[in-house]
């Protein structure tokens, strides 16, 4: 199902006023998290998008319906399920193509879609797609690497935190 003409000018207003905001939060400094890696056209990040939300959106029935109507009627996101402890929506995205495992809107594609993964940078902890060919690491993270080295840890142990802390 391809986007109208009406919906791709609705979603280029809208990707422009993203855009917009997104070069302003960035001016605020720069993101803890760097990315690194490539991707490897695995298109899992394609086939069940899923959005974290704050918590009215999330608890106020009215913003959560106002939500979900927005991402069914403009992205094209049919919600799936709701992971209350994560604040996250997951979707099943009537743009994917499963055969050939590509998105029918690439185009007019939403701005989370575009910018996957780099939009997660801004996140507390960002989490990719399992298997993702992206990884992220903390900006300001070889002090604490160091600071982990000097301690008493084995070198099994080290290497197991940096790891989990995205030291690497």
């Amino acid at each position: 199902m391809t986007d109208s003409f009406a919906l791709r000018a609705l979603k280029w207003l809208v990707r422009g006023a993203w855009t917009l905001e997104y070069a302003l939060r960035r001016r605020a400094g720069p993101a803890t998290w760097l990315l690194g890696g490539a991707c490897q056209r695995c298109a899992k990040c394609c086939e069940s998008p899923s959005i974290r939300v704050g918590p009215a959106t999330l608890h106020v029935a009215t913003l959560r319906r106002l939500f979900v109507t927005w991402q069914a009627r403009v992205n094209g996101f049919v919600l799936d399920r709701v992971d209350v402890d994560a604040s996250t929506f997951r979707f099943r995205c009537t743009h994917f193509d499963w055969a050939t495992r590509s998105c029918d809107s690439y185009a007019s594609r939403p701005f989370m879609c575009r910018d996957y993964p780099r939009a997660l940078l801004d996140q507390p902890w960002p989490e990719l797609m399992e298997g993702c060919g992206h990884r992220v690491a903390m900006r300001q993270g070889r002090g604490l690497a160091d600071a982990i080295d000097h301690t008493s840890l084995s070198p099994e142990a080290r290497a197991e935190l940096k790891r989990r802390l995205r030291l690497e």
